[in-house]
Parts: structure tokens; C-alpha cells; sequence
């Protein structure tokens, strides 16, 4: 399978270097109209270079592509995937606005694409457990679960200013993750929290703590910060009528020390996503290789990425005006 990369930044050479590590695929070319970005990374990894995502597409020796462009170009790249017949792996999230996801199925009809969307935490060896048990029945009907998702530090003011946001950036991992549990959310209440001085005039919120509720009222509480002084905090519980599951941090190694000043101590959070979801990412790899194997749609798909940017889109205006959204 010989794939094209929509993209050089960040997100592109995590995919780039997962891509370089899988036998089942071949990363061949790249796009970005980031000159000095799209070279560093076609000279790494020995890539042809493409003028733009148009002769990508264009190209017969390119089979599928993943997208790493900036969310406003999602749509556009997603459709011109389809009607080149390339299937398309697609960072989330999927859009700006849902109403463009709408716009985005009508344009779709007829041309039965494979589309998946970087949803990578569903991956997760840990979470996927935990999913799996759940669904086993390990802890009965779910009551509750709780996920913690803090950043060791805040990105670049630049980007915060056009990633649509805490909620559709950051937070729409874990509203998926709280749909991978919980189905379809019916209710969102958000509260937003500007406490860091640096980022008081991004017009973004640098923490968040929201509850999302199903229809059979089951809970979803999500605890989100910009910053954490001890790394890259990343924990999952699922609380059921008959037990819970449980998903920590990962540190480098087990090791904990005792003495007169600490106890129990031990390694520091992970501190970066790539290592924290090495593994996520290479198994989201595999889904979507699968997929495009078997004829199948993968999973999670359009849908899935359309119901969490809705689920986004609610929580912004929660906690902006101090309501609960009805979904």
C-alpha cells in the first residue's frame, strides 16, 4: 500500500514515523505548501514531493492518504480523496463546524468512500482493555466513567488561535472516548477556565471540566488542562453496578523508591503524545490498513467524527453562556 501525506507539521511526521515502522504500507510522497517543512520531511524519509494535494490525488502510484492539513482544509481534502478513489485516514477534527460535515455527506453520495478518522486513543492497548471488558460485561451496566486528559504544556499561541479551540482541539479526543463507552450523548454541561496569565488573551479556555449524560443516564466527566507540572496526564476509570476498571499513567519504568524524604516515589508522566500513544497510533495504522484491505469502513468514521465535533460545538456554548445543551 503506497501512501501520500497531506501535511509536514507536527501531526504529519507522528503518522510519518508510524508509516516508516509498518511493513503493510509505504509512505512515498508529501504535500505541504510549507516549503521548508514538506523538504525536512521528504528528505528524511526519502519522499517525492507534490505541489499540492490536487496532483496528489492526481498521481496513479499513490493508493490512500493520509490527512494532516489544517481542520478548515479537512473537508476539501476528504472529498477529493473520494473522488479519486483513494481512501483517506483523516486527523481529527473532521471539520470546524458540523454544518460542513453535512455538506460533506451530501457531496459523498455515490462515491462509497473508506474515510477514518484519527481517533487514535480508541487504540490504545490500555483503553481498548478496558473498552473490551466493558463490553464483556466486566463491571456491569456502566454508571460512570471519568477521563483525565492534561497536557504537560500548552501549545504555541499561534496554533491555539486557529485550532477552533480547547473543545474541538483537545477535549474532542475525550468526547470520543466518552462515545466509545457511553453511545450517543444527549446532554452537555461544560465549565471553562481561563487561570493561566500566558494564554489570558488567546479568547480560548486553557482548562475544562465537563459532564456529558447518555440517554439512559449513564455520566461522562472529563477533566481537561492545558498545562501539568507532572507530565502528560492520562488516566481512564469506567465505574459499573458491579466493579471498575481502571487505566493509569504511563511511566517509563515501575520502579519505585523509599526513603527518608519520598516515598513510593517514582518516574514522572510520559511527557510527550507520541510516546504516550506509540502503540495507538501504529494499531489505528492497522485499522485503517485493514479497512482499505477488506472493503470495509472503518471505524471510527465520518459519523463518528461529526457526532464529537456536535458534542464540541455544544460544550463551547455551555460553557460560555452558564447552560445546559440538549442534544
Amino acid at each position: 500500500m503506497r501512501i501520500g501525506l497531506i501535511g509536514a507539521g507536527r501531526i504529519a511526521n507522528v503518522h510519518a514515523r508510524t508509516l516508516h515502522q509498518t511493513d503493510d504500507a509505504t509512505l512515498v510522497a508529501v504535500t505541504d505548501p510549507d516549503d521548508e517543512a514538506c523538504e525536512a520531511l521528504a528528505s528524511k524519509y526519502g519522499l517525492k514531493r507534490h505541489e499540492s494535494a490536487d496532483t496528489m490525488f492526481a498521481d496513479d502510484e499513490i493508493d490512500a492518504v493520509v490527512i494532516c492539513s489544517p481542520t478548515p482544509q479537512h473537508i476539501e481534502h476528504i472529498l477529493g480523496a473520494a473522488r479519486a478513489g483513494k481512501p483517506a485516514l483523516c486527523e481529527k477534527p473532521v471539520a470546524m463546524e458540523t454544518s460542513s460535515v453535512e455538506k460533506l455527506n451530501k457531496d459523498l453520495e455515490g462515491l462509497d468512500p473508506i474515510v477514518m478518522l484519527g481517533f487514535n486513543r480508541r487504540f490504545d492497548p490500555s483503553f481498548a482493555r478496558v473498552h473490551e471488558l466493558a463490553t464483556a460485561g466486566a463491571v456491569g451496566k456502566i454508571e460512570q466513567v471519568t477521563i483525565i486528559s492534561r497536557d504537560p504544556a500548552a501549545p504555541p499561541r499561534e496554533y491555539i488561535a486557529t485550532s477552533g479551540g480547547i473543545f474541538k482541539d483537545m477535549t474532542i479526543h475525550d468526547f470520543d472516548m466518552a462515545r466509545f463507552f457511553l453511545g450517543d450523548i444527549v446532554s452537555v454541561a461544560a465549565i471553562g477556565q481561563n487561570l493561566d496569565p500566558e494564554l489570558a488573551d488567546t479568547g480560548d479556555f486553557d482548562g475544562a471540566v465537563i459532564t456529558l449524560t447518555n440517554a439512559e443516564g449513564a455520566a461522562a466527566t472529563i477533566v481537561n488542562s492545558r498545562h501539568c507540572a507532572s507530565g502528560y496526564d492520562q488516566r481512564l476509570e469506567v465505574f459499573g453496578c458491579s466493579g471498575t476498571l481502571e487505566a493509569d499513567n504511563l511511566r517509563p519504568t515501575t520502579v519505585r523508591i523509599s526513603g527518608r524524604d519520598t516515598t513510593a516515589g517514582m518516574d514522572p508522566y510520559l511527557d510527550f503524545f507520541l510516546t504516550r500513544y506509540e502503540a495507538a497510533y501504529a494499531r489505528e495504522l492497522d485499522e485503517f490498513l485493514s479497512a482499505i484491505a477488506e472493503g470495509r469502513t472503518p471505524s471510527p468514521n465520518i459519523e463518528d467524527g461529526a457526532k464529537a465535533l456536535r458534542i464540541a460545538e455544544a460544550a463551547e456554548e455551555s460553557a460560555r453562556t452558564g447552560t445546559i445543551v440538549t442534544l
